[in-house]
């Protein structure tokens, strides 16, 4: 498992697009020479025009603007949209973008999930919220719930150096340009860092990506790691749930050892067949001691977990057979007193105050026709991804945006 742990970190918890928007535009409109942007979906409302500002601003100004959105997330971008972020000097590329069958998207496996943002090399964000307006309140009944963390100190460095990895794979033709051109960014420096973020101090912390390369298990490792190593108290508020056999064995193993497990999963689901899969699991896991509360207010989007209040993990990874075996997914390590607590009294108030807890009565109702589905189910997806893995593989490659004739496309650079 490769590890890059670091020291002397400065972590804030961003708690829903409330906090999350703010704090990046913030950043990106102070940014002097780079901004580097990944994300999974981008939508034209007022989010993603808040986006759209803030960049070109930057571009205008000289910094080099660097923004990635998967192809599949984010395939209805107009012309008007993109040709103002394209005239203003903004790089805009899709990863791996497809024609549409019969008006239909068709690229659903390996995409890019993770949500990442460098500024100068000086501030990061990492977590699981995308620029769209679903995660604001104001949203209506469907607004996600969701988390990010904005980072300063060395971590930045790692990040900035994932970012900088996927176009570095890219087939575009001026990516060595990008690497000359900022080569001398410096690292971020911990001790200039400005104010103290909800860690409390300087803290440990660790850039955790998982890819279709060479580290392809990264994010599951790390989980599985934390809840073996489980003394006290666990908790995991995770939108999409369905783990394969270790994850699910490790927490029925944790709860038998007498360490208090709680599973905060959806209760008004987004997708409601994913919330289907997760109740298959339920009977399994409760008779062995796991706490599975549901969550009632709105759709839960967020992937965070806490570990006897010393360990975190904030980002864009599920617990499921697509963020764990085939999307590209980034998440961020905390070892930090401070901010695990914080996190977990989060995660305390919402179980209590928002959340429906799931005895295993109810579980168990109709639990007859349902055990083979079960049964079924767990081992189709357990087996799911080297099904997938047998479907024609594209590359990790990146597609330079244009506007062409008043469409908006985007065309393979050689």
């Amino acid at each position: 498992m490769n590890e890059c742990w670091r020291d002397g970190n400065r972590v804030e918890l961003l708690i829903n697009g409330e906090e999350f928007f703010p704090a990046v535009f913030q950043a990106i409109a102070g940014a002097r020479r780079e901004v580097l942007l990944e994300t999974f979906i981008i939508r034209d409302d007022k989010v993603g025009r808040g986006l759209r500002q803030v960049l070109i601003e930057a571009a205008q100004r000289g910094v080099r603007v660097e923004l990635v959105a998967d192809g599949y997330g984010t395939p209805d971008l107009d012309a008007g949209y993109l040709g103002s972020l394209l005239d203003a000097g903004v790089r805009l590329h899709l990863f791996d973008p497809q024609p549409l069958l019969l008006g239909m998207r068709t690229n659903l496996f390996r995409r890019l999930h993770r949500k990442l943002v460098v500024v100068d090399g000086e501030i990061a964000f990492v977590g699981g919220i995308n620029f769209c307006a679903d995660h604001l309140a104001d949203f209506g009944a469907m607004a996600k719930q969701d988390y990010a963390v904005q980072v300063q100190g060395p971590s930045v460095d790692d990040i900035r150096h994932a970012s900088l990895q996927l176009l570095r794979q890219a087939a575009f033709r001026d990516s060595g340009d990008i690497f000359r051109a900022n080569a001398d960014l410096p690292a971020a420096d911990a001790a200039n860092t400005g104010g103290v973020g909800r860690s409390g101090g300087p803290c440990r912390s660790c850039l955790v990506i998982r890819d279709n390369l060479d580290r392809r298990t990264e994010i599951e490792q790390h989980y599985l790691r934390a809840i073996q190593q489980a003394q006290e108290r666990l908790q995991i508020a995770n939108a999409y749930f369905f783990p394969g056999y270790r994850l699910l064995r490790a927490l029925r193993d944790a709860a038998r050892r007498g360490v208090q497990v709680r599973l905060i999963l959806q209760g008004l689901p987004d997708m409601p067949l994913v919330r289907l899969c997760s109740k298959l699991l339920y009977d399994t896991l409760l008779r062995d001691g796991v706490e599975i509360y549901e969550y009632r207010e709105r759709p839960l989007h967020g992937k965070v977990a806490v570990v006897d209040r010393r360990w975190a993990t904030v980002g864009s990874s599920n617990l499921d057979p697509l963020s764990l075996s085939l999307n590209l997914e980034g998440n961020l390590m905390i070892e930090d007193a401070a901010f695990a607590q914080g996190l977990d009294a989060h995660l305390e108030e919402l179980a209590n105050s928002s959340c429906r807890r799931v005895t295993r009565q109810a579980a168990r109702r109709g639990y007859w026709w349902r055990a083979p589905l079960v049964f079924a189910c767990f081992h189709f997806l357990r087996h799911f991804p080297a099904i997938a893995g047998q479907l024609p593989a594209h590359r990790q490659s990146l597609h330079r945006a244009r506007v062409d004739d008043g469409t908006a496309q985007s065309q393979v650079q050689p």
